[in-house]
């Protein structure tokens, strides 16, 4: 794993260098778009509604537009004048019963790991919040935004967890939770035993992602014997066809024999 930051945990006098390192990722066959006929890949284009252009890169800015049509641009200079946290402190703000946090404000995960000689002082802060069985809710600058986190224990590690601020949770306005249902006692008791029924401790490795399963076994099916990507004709010199034709055709044979578990040859005759 690659560290994305470092930083300190800071609670009263005590600091605990750390680096932060993503604690989950996602194994989504990641698909791009391609021409049905030939295979090529399709390019976006940031072309200007008004002037029906196509815009580079550095001539891009950030519009907001309010609900009665009026519109601002955003510089960066305009973004550069914002009051941006930068710090590289974890700060620890309160400790807090670990029940009184509502999952949904949990946002991403992140594992701590100890740097240098902190290991003494991280291990004295995992093992108070599993004794007091509490987080420590903190706040923490991330990407030039200041963030509200909170510090958990799993296992031997401590885990920063990411929080929504709490204008970002909806709550649940449904008209019929309002209602008056009358639920019987024969019903809630027949409910109840088949929650009794089915229940178990729960272990998440008894469960799979069969879509994504069945999305990788289809695309390895598909790669048996398939021919390379074809070479983008745009933006390439003239001579590059015999290159490029040479390069498909090679890939192509280092592919079949692979796929026949030969070696390929290096070489021509």
């Amino acid at each position: 794993m690659r560290a994305i930051w470092k930083g300190a945990v800071s609670f009263g006098l005590v600091n605990v260098p750390v680096r932060l390192f993503a604690a989950t990722q996602a194994h989504d066959i990641k698909f791009h778009q391609v021409h049905r006929e030939d295979g090529g890949r399709i390019k976006m284009r940031r072309t200007c509604t008004v002037c029906n252009e196509e815009i580079p890169w550095d001539a891009l800015a950030k519009g907001y537009e309010s609900a009665d049509g009026r519109q601002v641009v955003l510089t960066d200079e305009d973004l550069a004048s914002l009051p941006i946290q930068t710090g590289r402190e974890i700060e620890v703000v309160e400790f807090v019963p670990a029940d009184q946090i509502d999952p949904l404000l949990y946002d991403s995960s992140y594992y701590l790991e100890p740097e240098g000689r902190a290991a003494k002082p991280y291990q004295l802060l995992r093992e108070a919040l599993a004794a007091t069985d509490r987080v420590a809710v903190v706040r923490v600058s991330l990407r030039q935004r200041e963030t509200l986190a909170l510090l958990r224990v799993r296992d031997k590690a401590i885990v920063m967890q990411t929080l929504l601020w709490p204008d970002e949770v909806r709550e649940a306005e449904f008209g019929v939770l309002a209602e008056d249902v009358e639920v019987k006692p024969a019903e809630l008791a027949m409910a109840t035993s088949l929650v009794e029924s089915l229940a178990a401790d729960f272990d998440p490795d008894a469960y799979e992602d069969s879509y994504a399963k069945a999305v990788t076994d289809l695309v390895d099916a598909k790669l048996e014997g398939a021919a390379p990507a074809p070479v983008s004709a745009v933006d390439q010199p003239a001579n590059a066809e015999v290159v490029d034709l040479l390069t498909a055709l090679q890939r192509s044979v280092e592919r079949a024999k692979a796929a026949r578990g030969e070696t390929a040859a290096t070489g021509t005759d």
